[in-house]
This record gives structure tokens, C-alpha cells and sequence, in this order.
């Protein structure tokens, strides 16, 4: 935990009264941290590829003109041809990044344990672009997540599947609005990455 230092939120003086600073929306942003600051949405890997040293390269349909290019290091948990033509969680807000010459720009989010990893798997009739909601949660994700305010290191550790593998964040499933909710296959009680 860290130590947050406390500000008034009023400026000095005007007149004897004390006058209230407005907070800028950025700023209020920065203060709430929760699952809503994530664009998580539904994809499809149109094509699956191996790329050398374990990594693997997926080409996703997120709905947008253009699919997205993922590098992601799954190959040692599941084969290549296991994610072709297959349906996934994506984050797609991340700042993207070159790996191995490849410009990744979401991340494909698993239920994972210190031995296995399952893909969360999106309820069925979901379609690539369909954006993941959570009840309590209504805000709107951020652009692009700034790494210096790692947003998603302070989210990450309340994502979460639970006795019934649906993915959740403390407690509010991962869902598809009038589809259904998101579930690993037989991961519980599992945290998710």
C-alpha cells in the first residue's frame, strides 16, 4: 500500500470565505482507478502464427476497420492451432509495443495459475467489438492507459474468476450486455492476466 498525501480541495481565502478549487476531469480520472478505466472487448483471431523463441503472433478482429496485430507469450500454454478462429477477452487501451518487430496492440487476458492458463472465453453470440461492462462500474475507459500511472497494475490484482470460472472484478462479472458473462473453462478462484 501506498501513502497517499492529502490536499484540500479548498484555496485560500477570498473575502473571510474559503473558495472551493475546481478539480480538473483529468485529474478526478487519475483519482478513480477501477475496472471502467479498461477497454476490454471482444475479438476474433482470424489468423494464429509462431514466431520464433515461444511467442506468438495473433491477427484480431476487434471490430474496428483494421484488425490488430497481438504478440503474446501463450505458445508454451497453448498451441498455436488452439487459437485459431477463436473468440477472446481483449485489452485494448494499452500503450502498443514492439516485440520482435511487431507492433502488439491489445493483450488477449487469461485465467491463470502458477501451472496452467485458460483463455477467458466470451458468452456465445458475442461479436468482435462488443465491449466487456461491469454492474458498478460505469464509467468510460481511458484513450490510451499511461504506464507511469499503471492503471492496470492496480487493477489487475482484483480480476479474479470465481466458483464458477466467470471472470469478475471484486465480484462484478465480466459481461457482454444481453449476451452473458465471460468464464474460463474450468479455472476458479483463478486471478486473471
Amino acid at each position: 500500500m501506498g501513502f497517499r498525501s492529502l490536499v484540500s480541495p479548498y484555496s485560500k481565502t477570498k473575502g473571510g470565505k474559503k473558495v472551493e478549487k475546481k478539480q480538473t476531469a483529468s485529474s478526478q480520472q487519475d483519482a478513480m482507478v477501477d475496472v471502467s478505466r479498461l477497454d476490454l472487448r471482444v475479438g476474433h483471431i482470424i489468423t494464429a502464427l509462431q514466431l520464433p523463441d515461444t511467442d506468438n503472433l495473433y491477427v484480431v478482429d476487434v471490430g474496428e476497420v483494421s484488425p490488430r496485430t497481438v504478440v503474446g507469450e501463450l505458445a508454451k500454454h497453448i498451441p498455436v492451432d488452439q487459437m485459431q478462429n477463436r473468440m477472446v477477452v481483449l485489452l485494448c487501451n494499452l500503450r502498443p509495443v514492439t516485440i520482435r518487430g511487431v507492433v502488439s496492440q491489445a493483450m488477449v487476458l487469461c485465467a491463470s495459475s502458477s501451472d496452467k492458463v485458460e483463455i477467458l472465453d466470451p458468452p456465445s453470440g458475442a461479436v468482435p467489438g462488443d465491449r466487456i461492462i461491469f454492474q458498478g462500474f460505469p464509467g468510460e475507459p481511458d484513450k490510451e492507459l499511461n504506464p507511469k500511472k499503471k492503471v492496470w497494475e492496480q487493477i489487475q490484482p482484483d480480476l479474479r474468476t470465481d466458483g464458477q470460472c466467470v471472470a469478475t472484478y471484486k465480484g462484478a462479472a465480466f459481461e457482454v450486455a444481453s449476451k452473458g458473462v465471460c468464464k474460463a473453462q474450468t479455472m476458479s478462484y483463478s486471478e486473471i492476466k
